[in-house]
């Protein structure tokens, strides 16, 4: 029995397997109930994000296998299918991966925050099911203290990996406070969706949409508390707003110099920063000539882009050292307890060969006819000196040794409250 994590990702299994094998989170609770019971797993969780699917449990090569054949029945995915694109850790590479992936190093982006939050859902979704065990909590929180570890030790999260998170660092750089500048995104796709929620995280307060579709922008301004304007009022939006992200599918400028000439004249030649971040362009570039006009492109960003991802790169060195002394800790510790349950393990027995054979020793005797009472009293006596007379023997020899720290230690093991000599030399 030991420490399994297995699952798909991004690196393994297309967007389309992927789909099929993602869980709701409200299937959760009841999903992780079903494995247990078919597995006989009693310490499960699950984490499903859009690009990875894995289990961490503490199971037997057995109850891997009929994990796997669960997870192709409830998906509806032959095993054929789904072995090849399976991967599985054990032990301590089950530890580490777990860490790696709660830190974003097994990310699409790397050093991405969001799967520590999803990482700590699996967790409370596996505490709600029933489904997680000591072994499985421990993994969990060292986990959890191995990632506020890297986040703090090293810059693994600190430069920008996405056009997205540079438009919005630049947007940093240049304004003292995002949460007093008015932004406009020009289109609702996936990019300024990204962008937007980006911003949001940084404190802007004012956030408009201006997107062809009105469903769209609706749907992104619903999504990131914004506000929409219809396309007609595009010309209009740029007057208000300081910064303007654009990402659109045209084939030609949606913004052209005469708009933003226009603007500037409106808002008093007020600066204005322009980032496109869409290919083609959607700003004329001629708008980069303007007074007090501010314009980055994609070109631009992507320079911003790989020197955060060399420098991410390089955090990731550090933050792997960091995962490879708290996988060492955590065996270490897990080392300890199967010794200290091992002892324990003993210890009982020992205590029980005692008992049934000082017990069969009374029966005897009563049995020939002895006194019930004189046997009992006989029973008592050997028990307490076959029980006592090890720990006896051994605490003599430390005080003939002068060991006060192994007299303390025995103390405190034998739950005994009188003071050692130690004791009283540190009072």
């Amino acid at each position: 029995m030991g420490l399994l994590a297995f699952g798909i990702n991004h690196r393994t299994a297309s967007v389309a397997l992927r789909e099929r094998v993602a869980f709701a989170p409200d299937q959760l609770c009841q999903l992780l109930q079903d494995a247990a019971q078919q597995t006989g797993m009693t310490e499960l969780a699950i984490l499903s994000t859009c690009n990875r699917t894995e289990f961490y449990a503490v199971a037997v090569d057995e109850q891997a296998e009929q994990l796997q054949q669960w997870l192709s029945q409830v998906c509806d995915i032959p095993l054929s299918d789904l072995v090849p694109v399976c991967y599985r850790h054990e032990s301590a590479a089950a530890v580490r991966h777990a860490m790696q992936v709660a830190a974003g190093l097994d990310s699409m982006i790397l050093g991405e925050p969001q799967i520590f939050g999803q990482m700590k859902q699996a967790y409370s979704q596996a505490e709600a099911a029933g489904t997680l065990g000591a072994e499985l909590r421990r993994l969990f929180q060292t986990v959890f203290a191995a990632v506020k570890q890297v986040r703090t030790e090293t810059s693994i999260g600190s430069s920008p990996v996405s056009i997205g998170f540079a438009a919005v660092n630049l947007a940093r750089q240049v304004f003292d406070s995002l949460s007093e500048t008015p932004v406009l995104l020009i289109g609702a796709g996936e990019m300024n969706a990204l962008v937007a929620r980006h911003l949001r995280e940084q404190g802007v307060q004012s956030l408009t949409v201006v997107n062809r579709g009105d469903e769209r922008a609706q749907q992104l301004a619903q999504e990131v508390s914004a506000q929409t304007l219809p396309w007609s009022e595009l010309a209009i939006a740029l007057e208000s707003a300081d910064m303007v992200v654009s990402c659109t599918g045209s084939v030609s400028p949606v913004v052209t110099v005469d708009m933003v000439q226009q603007a500037m004249k409106k808002r008093r030649h007020r600066p204005l920063l322009l980032i496109d971040i869409a290919v083609p362009r959607d700003i004329a570039s001629q708008v980069a000539d303007l007074d007090d006009v501010f314009l980055y492109t994609v070109d631009d960003l992507q320079s911003v882009v790989d020197a955060g991802l060399r420098q991410r790169q390089a955090a990731a060195i550090e933050a792997n050292q960091l995962i490879d002394a708290r996988v060492d800790h955590f065996l270490q510790q897990q080392r300890i307890q199967q010794d200290a349950s091992a002892l324990i393990g003993q210890l009982r027995r020992e205590a029980m060969q005692l008992v049934e054979e000082e017990r069969a020793r009374a029966v005897e005797a009563i049995r020939a006819g002895l006194d019930a009472e004189q046997v009992l009293a006989r029973l008592q006596h050997n028990m307490l000196n076959r029980w006592l007379h090890a720990p006896t023997v051994n605490l003599r020899q430390l005080a003939a040794e002068g060991d006060l720290e192994q007299l303390a230690l025995a103390s405190r093991v034998l739950g005994l409250t009188a003071k050692t000599p130690l004791d009283e030399e540190q009072t």
